[in-house]
């Protein structure tokens, strides 16, 4: 079973929060130690990690000694705004460059605009940005990003904040198979088995927000994305059962004890 790297560290744990929607940081902090994960993504524009001096610092519950800081640029809606934001995060987190570059359109779904996004991505990359890139669930689209210099590809289960979790199975296993980079679902998981099912379909890992941060009990629900992404994880790679049209026993049907 191959290793999570990224930006050439190995990363355990295959699951990835986001950091906002939570009521206070004191639950932000306690869902993340739940969750058992090593990297958080922080949208730069919305969340304090030191830009304003005068409120609370996230950084100061989750320490980036213990903890990737993953800033993305959520909010953006062109390349030029996308990359600005990166290059703040870059300043605000001591000159570290791995992003998580998302360009959304403003359509109701906020689906990506996959023509700013890829603009942003050459941009990043020729300065030597880390790029971890959320897309749609296109194949073709994929491979680009992945051919521009992306280290990691992430496209959507559903979109973004709506729990339908993975609607399109098969382009999302298309898009594993055709990796060289890895792969984590981004957006639309609603409940533990949508990440099991992420996992299960080949992908490296999934990244979340809402469905924890929204669910009733955000600190259990970190806990059981946990369990899932490693079950599903654990499931792909011993390999499911071919898919049969007609029943097939467990056991033996020659030899039976009979009361002849």
């Amino acid at each position: 079973m191959k290793k999570l790297i990224i930006d050439n560290k190995e990363y355990k744990s295959r699951l990835i929060l986001g950091t906002g929607k939570y009521k206070d940081f004191k639950e932000t902090k306690a869902a993340v130690k739940s969750s058992a994960c090593e990297m958080v993504t922080v949208a730069i524009r919305r969340m304090n990690i030191g830009q304003d001096k005068n409120s609370q610092n996230l950084l100061d519950v989750i320490s980036p000694d213990e903890y990737t800081i993953l800033p993305n640029t959520a909010g953006c809606y062109s390349a030029k705004d996308a990359v600005r934001t990166c290059e703040i995060a870059c300043e605000l987190l001591e000159g570290k460059k791995l992003v998580k570059l998302e360009v959304l359109s403003k359509s109701k779904n906020l689906f990506p605009n996959i023509i700013e996004t890829l603009k942003a991505a050459e941009m990043l990359v020729s300065k030597d940005f880390k790029v971890m890139v959320y897309t749609t669930d296109d194949p073709l689209i994929a491979k680009e990003l992945e051919n521009i210099g992306c280290v990691c590809v992430m496209p959507l289960g559903s979109a973004i904040g709506s729990g339908r979790g993975i609607i399109n199975k098969f382009n999302i296993s298309e898009i594993v198979e055709n990796a060289n980079v890895p792969i984590i679902v981004d957006a639309g998981v609603g409940t533990a088995s949508d990440a099991c099912i992420a996992m299960e379909l080949g992908c490296d890992g999934v990244l979340m927000n809402t469905a924890i941060a929204c669910a009733r009990n955000p600190i259990l629900m970190a806990s059981s994305m946990k369990d899932a992404v490693v079950s599903g994880y654990n499931a792909f790679h011993a390999g499911r059962i071919e898919l049969k049209d007609k029943a097939s026993p467990s056991s033996p049907i020659s030899g039976l004890v009979t009361g002849d």
